[in-house]
């Protein structure tokens, strides 16, 4: 298949990665596609009130979860690649960990409920929270998609991923024909992750390995533990970054107003997988180029920051004019949150750009200043819904995510070390090097 040229852009080099992301973009599209039908469904037999309810499980227990993976998942691939021949030791290490620290959180879950109830009630109830919170122990065998991303066999992992989702909608489809009461869809969504469990354990034993191989070593753990803390860390930080919002908006203005705003933000993010898949892709080819030719490095760089701006900016000016029709259309009860849509997805500009830009930190073994400018995101995150949330409501909270991830992205602009970079993503954010493409285009001899 030929792919189309682009002014300005290697041709060789792109018809590699868009060949090599395609596969995995169709999948994840597809499964894109299945949530928001079945996203639809859901929201509009539950209602705005009922949805609330059903999102701040996720929102509240997503910060314990974060800290019981321990960040240990990305060092287990890395040393999956280093030495293949301790898969067993490795991985059954990494589950340990990761089980560990699943039951630790389980009391920290339930004492930080107490507490927060005890200051303002809460509409979830107690045991709809911690069915939430055993998500944290099933997804310790997830550890399994390390060991896949180290033999570069995604295509195990995007398989495992599109069947639970399938099997997923199906049973959300079936509760709602069946008229089954709010309890049930919570319960769905711990199974959401025991079906992504179990097929991870499947294909893995399918592929001639077992689990009853793995093995504990403490050298190991203590490895694990002392070097993945940055990354747990990490994981926590972008927990609150993104969920905060959620909490805050049930703390201030109800679960109502929750069910709206969760409701939009889940389709303005639903398009996130698409920075990642394409930086993944071409992360190979950036440290290349690192280390065969800096000019070629920073040429790529560009590329793909003029490639994030490109697909962004296409998908937010589309939903900004269409948003309004389609919650007429689809969803008329949370037509209140059509604005909200309408400004977090140009948030998606600032998340495509700081997908791009990690991989330059990745590259340059910038790994803190990575970690520092998440912190920053979320600190400006959390001050501005508290000032703006009570008096703006939603929309204030989405003015605050936008703010908040273009601070963040652009935050490199303050690092010497660092600046360059962010006046590349200007460039692109400005359109500027669009111009430059189509006017040397121009100026060459046809």
């Amino acid at each position: 298949m030929k792919i189309p040229s682009i002014k300005g852009f290697d041709q060789a080099a792109l018809e590699k990665y868009v060949k090599n992301t395609g596969w995995l973009m169709l999948a994840r599209v597809g499964s894109m596609a299945i949530k928001v039908v079945v996203g639809i469904a859901v929201t509009n037999y539950l209602g705005k009130d009922q949805n609330g309810i059903l999102n701040y499980p996720v929102a509240f227990v997503t910060f314990f979860t974060a800290a019981a993976a321990l960040g240990v998942d990305g060092f287990i691939t890395r040393e999956l690649l280093r030495n293949p021949e301790k898969k067993n030791e490795l991985l059954g290490t990494g589950f340990a960990i990761k089980f560990m620290g699943g039951l630790i959180v389980l009391p920290l879950i339930y004492t930080t409920y107490v507490i927060a109830n005890s200051y303002n009630r809460i509409d979830t109830p107690l045991v709809f929270i911690m069915t939430v919170g055993f998500t944290g122990l099933i997804q310790s065998f997830n550890i399994i998609d390390s060991f896949f991303q180290s033999r570069t066999q995604g295509k195990y992992i995007m398989r495992v991923q599109i069947a639970g989702n399938v099997l997923s909608a199906a049973i959300k489809l079936a509760l709602i024909i069946i008229g089954a009461g709010l309890k049930w869809f919570i319960f769905a969504l711990l199974l959401d992750a025991a079906l992504l469990a179990a097929g991870y354990l499947f294909i893995y034993q399918n592929n001639g390995e077992s689990v009853f191989r793995w093995t504990f070593k403490s050298d190991i753990a203590k490895f694990l533990l002392k070097n993945s803390w940055p990354l747990a860390f990490s994981a926590i930080l972008v927990s609150i970054y993104m969920n905060i919002d959620k909490l805050m908006i049930e703390y201030y203005k109800g679960t109502g107003e929750l069910g709206i705003y969760a409701n939009a933000v889940q389709f303005a993010e639903a398009w996130y997988f698409i920075p990642v898949a394409v930086a993944a892709s071409v992360f190979p080819a950036i440290m290349n180029a690192r280390r065969d030719n800096l000019q070629r490095y920073e040429k790529r760089m560009q590329n793909l920051y003029d490639l994030m701006v490109w697909i962004s900016m296409v998908l937010a000016i589309f939903i900004t004019f269409t948003a309004p029709y389609l919650f007429r259309i689809f969803k008329p009860e949370f037509y209140s949150g059509a604005h909200v849509l309408s400004i977090h997805i140009w948030a998606g500009i600032f998340v495509f750009l700081g997908t791009a830009s990690a991989q330059f930190l990745i590259a340059e073994g910038y790994t803190k200043l990575s970690m520092l400018r998440t912190a920053m995101g979320a600190l400006i995150n959390i001050i501005l819904n508290v000032f703006w949330i009570p008096k703006y409501g939603i929309a204030g909270a989405a003015m605050a995510t936008l703010v908040a991830y273009a601070c963040s992205t652009f935050w490199i602009l303050l690092i010497p070390k660092t600046r360059h970079q962010g006046i590349m993503m200007l460039k692109s954010l400005l359109l500027i090097t669009l111009y430059q493409k189509l006017k040397g285009s121009k100026d060459q001899p046809g």
